[in-house]
């Protein structure tokens, strides 16, 4: 039986579209990811779409995930994409980088 370890990194890559930007979301997943000790970042691409990377333990990933998924009050997610990787390891910290498009 293999077990995993609950501390072992990884990383977690999120897209989500709907009403997410002009609302302060890409500053609530900038605040989340903090809060819960994860490294990455944040940016906004095309009009109606945030993608984020996230790294740390699995089980705070899908706390992350799940406020990513709900976004800030002025939001709203239509739908969301997650994808599982491993962690590179590569962030010192969580940043928000500038738009993508």
């Amino acid at each position: 039986m293999t077990t995993t370890d609950p501390n072992e990194r990884e990383r977690i890559h999120v897209w989500v579209s709907g009403r997410v930007q002009g609302v302060g979301f890409r500053a609530f997943v900038q605040y989340s990811a903090a809060r819960l000790g994860l490294t990455g970042w944040v940016r906004n691409v095309g009009e109606d779409q945030v993608e984020t990377v996230a790294e740390g333990p699995r089980p705070v990933l899908e706390q992350f995930a799940t406020e990513v998924k709900a976004g800030p009050p002025s939001s709203y997610v239509n739908e969301a994409r997650l994808e599982w990787e491993p962690a590179s390891g590569e962030f010192q910290h969580f940043d928000v980088y500038r738009s993508a498009w």
